[in-house]
């Protein structure tokens, strides 16, 4: 197998089980070593197979891992086709000689070597049917699309086909981790910031969230003009606990997530990386949302300053597929006191700029959104519209009564109060059966 040749898809991520079969494939039936080979291709079938748990991925195993490795790899080619299409240049000859080694892979016959090693458990991940629909690291649709692309590259029938139907993936749904994920948080390896992909998210949509519709439409609008490559603004959440702004982030990324909406989960420690975070994603063919959640500081805490100059502070301008929404409990994020305002607090003697310094980080956000307690009648609905959903059968005068007393003993009246009295009820209704 021709796999030193690679050149433009040369590296990719966890390679082991690529060369463990390669290693396999180039057995020759004339040697004598063929336990030891045997041994290495169960263990390639053990690895295939975990692949699939994690993956979901079913069909032929080994023509799904190898299709995971041409969607997930972020090159030249790749990634200019993913903002572009199709392009022009030598690179295209460079692209079909790695697509010729591959479809190599893609057409080889086992059938020889599993007769002469005597492992016809092979075909377990030649023919795999999947145990659960779900998968660990892919929503349905992608899962579907990397197997669905698996097949068409085995009936391809030459590798310019093969390039071809890559291609229009890569234009389609994109490459490598933006592409095929919707929301991130921010890690350190050996070679510094990383952004990697947050695997399982919460599916919730904005209908999900009931009331507070003024607030979701303001938030709605934002966010389509930022996709749509309109004027927009940096984006403040700000009100009570358990009222929602959370899941409204969270309903985004999976509203948009097919116009190449992208959330980069941001945590306040992790604010001296944003440059280095814009950097890696200010040319790439998405949107991308920096999200800071339960966003507020004490006055002793200067995190705050960065933020400053991420938003607007600095030489560099923010590149324009980037916008940072937050949210807290605080309008004005930065804890204040009665010295900032009347210059009591010894040796300030300009309260006034401690006033303005403060209050300067929240009106960098263009758009403030309020999210206000429900009252109790809103409560109520709220309790209602869930209980439907969930298909609780209990009567509605019960049921006001228990959700009633819930609140009273679990953190007031809020839509997470309600969110987990319904599932007390829908847990205890369980339980009965």
């Amino acid at each position: 197998m021709r796999r030193n040749e690679l050149i433009v898809y040369r590296s990719f991520a966890d390679s082991a089980l690529f060369e463990r079969m390669s290693a396999v494939m180039e057995y020759d039936v004339d040697r004598d070593d063929g336990d030891e080979y045997a041994g290495l291709l169960y263990k390639c079938i053990a690895m295939l197979l975990d692949e699939a748990g994690q993956n979901g991925f079913y069909g032929n195993l080994w023509h799904c891992y190898l299709t995971n490795i041409l969607v997930n790899c972020e090159n030249s080619y790749s990634e200019e086709c993913e903002r572009r299409g199709t392009i022009e240049g030598t690179i295209n000859d460079a692209v079909l000689h790695d697509i010729e080694i591959f479809k190599e892979y893609f057409d080889f016959d086992f059938t020889e070597i599993v007769q002469e090693l005597n492992v016809p458990e092979l075909e377990y991940v030649l023919n795999y049917r999947s145990a659960s629909e779900e998968s660990r690291i892919y929503n349905t649709r992608i899962r579907d699309r990397i197997c669905r692309l698996a097949e068409q590259f085995d009936k391809a029938g030459s590798p310019q086909e093969m390039k071809d139907m890559l291609t229009q993936f890569y234009k389609e749904y994109g490459v490598g981790r933006f592409g095929l994920h919707k929301a991130f948080r921010i890690a350190h390896d050996k070679e510094g910031v990383y952004i990697e992909p947050i695997k399982n998210i919460l599916h919730v949509y904005m209908k999900d969230l009931i009331g507070y519709e003024r607030a979701k439409k303001k938030l709605i609008d934002n966010t389509e003009a930022f996709l749509d490559g309109r004027p927009c603004n940096n984006v403040l959440l700000y009100g009570e606990a358990g009222t929602g702004k959370s899941s409204s982030i969270k309903a985004l990324a999976n509203e948009y997530y097919e116009r190449g909406l992208r959330i980069i989960e941001v945590y306040r420690y992790q604010f001296q990386d944003l440059n280095d975070v814009i950097a890696q994603i200010k040319n790439r063919n998405y949107r991308f949302i920096l999200y800071m959640d339960d966003l507020s500081f004490e006055e002793f805490e200067t995190e705050y300053k960065y933020l400053k100059a991420v938003i607007e502070g600095g030489l560099e301008k923010k590149p324009e597929n980037v916008l940072i929404y937050a949210t807290s409990n605080r309008r004005h994020l930065i804890r204040e006191n009665f010295a900032d305002r009347d210059g009591a607090e010894i040796g300030d003697k300009h309260s006034g700029d401690t006033v303005q310094e403060k209050l300067s980080l929240s009106d960098r956000f263009g758009v403030s959104i309020y999210y206000g307690a429900p009252d109790y009648s809103e409560y109520v609905e709220i309790v209602l519209e869930l209980a439907k959903k969930a298909g609780i059968t209990m009567d509605q005068k019960e049921l006001k009564r228990q959700a009633t007393e819930w609140e009273m003993k679990h953190g007031g009246l809020s839509g997470r109060t309600a969110q987990q009295f319904i599932d007390y009820v829908t847990g205890t209704e369980l339980a009965g059966q």
